[in-house]
């Protein structure tokens, strides 16, 4: 029994057990203080969905030594573009989400290789730089979202005429199109959003498959032991480009994703601190700065939406009092915090 503990801590890592085990305390607790499991599971299943690709977003350029993509404010701009770019034009359901992506993805490339080309004349400070490359790039398009030639009613601030709109619906246009697709439902409260979840699950088979190429091996050996990956005849600082151009094109279609499920486009600041969170799952999944696997991708975005999901529900109940942003920012926050301040110990 102690052999198995021990292989358990070795493997898992104390930060994944603990949190395991807070998460079992609260799906107990939770029937006795009148929450329904069925509905807590549905709701963390399209959390984990809507939130697994931006997370998977994070592995290439761990991978070539970039570190953690505290940029992914670029990817999220380019999907953002792109599904305001598809709803100008009025397009609906799968063609209008496919459309979404058509036009976020061109942009996202862009924007990677500009991204690429700062990073690779800053390297050792790859986070710090990106950080303020996802700030910067948030606050110039809160001018740009009220100066783009958008024409469609139904995005401009009403008032004015000009300018979109702070928050957009997806009503009417694919508003829960991937989790409504092959869709089902077990009684009356618990639903399984089939479409996303196949879509996270393909998204990391193409990255698993990805890095048992030539070129995503190449990739690993830049990140791992750029000298040697040189001596071999990698040009690292193309592998490093090429690693930053996927981790924002991913970024770009995971917003999309995102937003079908969320159901609105936020502009302006919303995707200031939308990297975080992202950075914050795949460190509690396991990854280090250095090295990062599909496994923790999906063992840290299903422990981080599932303490999201479970935490404010269970403490309202309990306190019988509305908290649930308070806690909400409070547990997001303490676990982005614990996760960044403990990337050196986290296994691999």
């Amino acid at each position: 029994m102690r052999n198995i503990f021990e292989r358990a801590i070795n493997t898992l890592g104390w930060a994944r057990l603990i949190i395991a085990a807070f998460l079992l305390v609260l799906f107990c607790v939770a029937p006795f203080v009148g929450i329904r499991i069925d509905t807590s599971l549905s709701d963390i299943l399209v959390r984990v969905g809507m939130n697994g690709i931006m997370v998977l977003s994070m592995i290439p350029m761990i991978q070539s030594g970039c570190g953690l993509n505290f940029g992914l404010p670029l990817g999220v701009i380019a999907g953002l573009v792109g599904a305001v770019t598809s709803m100008e034009f009025n397009w609906a359901g799968f063609f209008g989400f496919f459309m979404a992506i058509v036009f976020a993805v061109p942009l996202a490339i862009i924007l990677g290789y500009l991204y690429a080309q700062i990073l690779n004349r800053a390297k050792g400070d790859e986070m710090m730089i990106a950080t303020y490359v996802g700030f910067s790039s948030v606050a110039f398009m809160c001018m740009m979202w009220l100066l783009l030639p958008y024409r469609n009613p139904l995005l401009l601030w009403g008032f004015g005429g000009t300018g979109l709109r702070t928050t957009i619906s997806l009503e009417g246009f694919w508003l829960s199109i991937l989790d409504k697709f092959l869709s089902f439902r077990i009684g009356s409260l618990f639903f399984f959003p089939t479409g996303t979840l196949l879509l996270f699950a393909l998204a990391c088979l193409l990255m698993w498959g990805f890095f048992r190429t030539k070129t995503g091996a190449a990739m690993m050996a830049t990140g791992s032991n750029p000298l040697f990956a040189r001596a071999n005849g990698v040009d690292t600082d193309q592998m490093r480009t090429l690693s930053v151009i996927i981790s924002t094109v991913i970024g770009a279609i995971g917003m999309v994703v995102y937003e079908q499920s969320f159901g609105f486009i936020q502009l302006y600041m919303g995707p200031f601190y939308m990297a975080f969170p992202a950075v914050a799952a795949v460190l509690l999944g396991g990854a280090t700065i250095n090295r990062a696997t599909i496994t923790n991708v999906v063992i840290g975005v299903i422990l981080f939406q599932s303490i999201l999901t479970m935490t404010p529900s269970v403490i309202n109940n309990v306190l019988k009092t509305d908290m649930a942003e308070v806690i909400r920012i409070i547990v997001s926050n303490g676990m982005i915090l614990y996760a960044l301040t403990r990337k050196e110990q986290a296994k691999k």
